[in-house]
């Protein structure tokens, strides 16, 4: 029996329940208001059906004294997932906002992607060609990189959970099946036609190779238009029509189609093993280990690299400084990233504000250098100007004392997290009040944010 959802309209802190976005076996999706930013907002409630029940007053609770241990168990769970998943910072990834608990439950929140779900984007435009395909895989698969390499899977990744926002970028959604890659725990999460044989059972051998032979699964169906054979209906014989055959030859090269191919080997061993390999297999750079069935023409060479571009120091400092607003501490890695790839100021602003989910402080950053627009002078030198100065800070340094003391206030709103953010800021402020002002920007609540800042004037007038 389904247990029912928070009606529309009840409050939950400062989140007010529009209507249910969806429902699983270990919780339910809402879309939600967050009534201080005014911001539409998902939000995931803990509610495993099978062990728990909503009492009157809408609080959550084990349904018996049995479940009570499970249930506890499931929600630090919950919870230990939501703060590592809210560490992923990728823009094809759903963001999640901040997590708490209340009413007996956990609840995680999250960005409201405003766009399509890939299989309703895609009906009007079948078929796709080889570049747009990419054009959607290659960002996604470097969001799914980043969450590997935190020590994650997704585990659920299917056609589904890929929305393509209003603006054309692919996000990747639910990630309420995350588990810790080694675990074993590993529950088995089974999608037909989109999960591997080795998700059929709890003790199977599941890696980023796993999420490799969804998201390999997702790609045959864009190309073909039909739902990959369950894959334990292909461990003894292989029945399914492979891409290489399925696909259109005259779309998509036989490297591609093999690329996916590979990447849907029933055995976990005979798929790449890797994020990287795929992509590198997808883009045609492993033609010798995909073995297709009919050798395709060598690629073109590679367009030569244009000439190195060279940013006013200034300018990047200031784009630094105000993204770090949106973004936090990552900002310096993304700026200098966002760099090397673009061509002019214009361009450079462009790539950094795709990073900034609110439509409203997108639009607000864009303009904030919208008079940038001039192009940037060439120069020899292939290197990127840093994008701050070489040398310390001006002012005094910091004290180990006072860097002590924002480190502790900072960790009752962040956690174990709260000493790098405070390391990296140091770095960067050129004063104790500069310092508490950067490390407040990671804080995502606005009101704890509020109260930190309130306690950092009252800390900083003894300092």
């Amino acid at each position: 029996m389904a247990v029912p959802a928070l009606p529309s309209g009840y409050a939950i802190q400062e989140y007010r329940i529009e209507r249910l976005l969806g429902a699983g076996g270990f919780g339910l999706t809402y879309l939600a208001i967050d009534t201080n930013l005014n911001l539409r907002v998902a939000i995931k409630e803990y509610l495993p059906s099978d062990i728990a029940v909503r009492n009157p007053d809408q609080s959550v609770a084990p349904n018996s004294t049995q479940s009570g241990e499970d249930f506890m168990w499931g929600k630090r769970r919950f919870l230990d997932e939501s703060r590592t998943i809210a560490s992923f910072r990728h823009p094809n990834i759903v963001r999640v906002m901040r997590f708490f608990e209340a009413k007996g439950s956990a609840y995680m929140v999250m960005e409201y992607v405003e766009g399509d779900a890939l299989p309703d984007w895609i009906k009007p435009r079948r078929p796709l060609p080889e570049a747009q395909v990419m054009a959607i895989a290659g960002p996604l698969l470097e969001g799914l990189q980043v969450v590997h390499t935190t020590g994650y899977l997704h585990r659920d990744i299917k056609p589904g959970n890929i929305y393509i926002r209003y603006d054309g970028s692919p996000v990747l959604l639910d990630f309420g099946s995350a588990r810790q890659d080694g675990k074993d725990d590993l529950t088995a999460i089974v999608t037909p036609g989109y999960a591997p044989f080795e998700q059929y059972h709890s003790n199977g051998q599941q890696g980023p190779w796993s999420d490799v032979y969804a998201f390999a699964g997702v790609l045959y169906w864009v190309v073909t238009g039909q739902r990959p054979l369950e894959a334990a209906a292909r461990v003894r014989e292989d029945t399914m029509q492979p891409a290489l055959k399925a696909g259109d030859r005259n779309r998509y090269r036989p490297e591609f189609l093999a690329a996916i191919d590979w990447g849907l080997a029933p055995h976990e061993d005979d798929r790449p093993q890797s994020v990287h390999e795929l992509r590198a297999a997808l883009a045609g750079a492993m033609e010798s280990k995909l073995k297709p069935a009919e050798s395709a023409p060598p690629p073109p060479p590679p367009p030569a690299a244009p000439p190195a571009v060279y940013f006013d120091a200034n300018f990047l400092d200031k784009v630094e400084r105000e993204l770090a607003q949106h973004v936090g501490p990552i900002a310096p890695v993304m700026v200098k990233k966002a760099a090397k790839k673009a061509q002019d100021p214009a361009e450079l602003v462009q790539l950094l504000a795709a990073d900034i989910t609110h439509n409203g402080l997108r639009l607000k950053f864009e303009q904030r250098f919208a008079d940038h627009s001039r192009p940037a002078s060439r120069s020899q030198p292939t290197s990127v100007t840093p994008t701050s100065p070489s040398g310390p800070p001006s002012g005094a340094p910091i004290s180990p004392e006072i860097l002590s003391r924002v480190e502790a206030l900072l960790a009752q709103y962040l956690g174990p997290v709260a000493k790098v953010v405070v390391s990296r800021a140091a770095r960067k402020a050129r004063d104790v009040s500069e310092l508490y002002l950067l490390v407040a920007d990671d804080i995502e609540d606005p009101a704890e944010k509020k109260a930190f800042i309130r306690r950092r004037i009252s800390t900083t007038s003894k300092v």
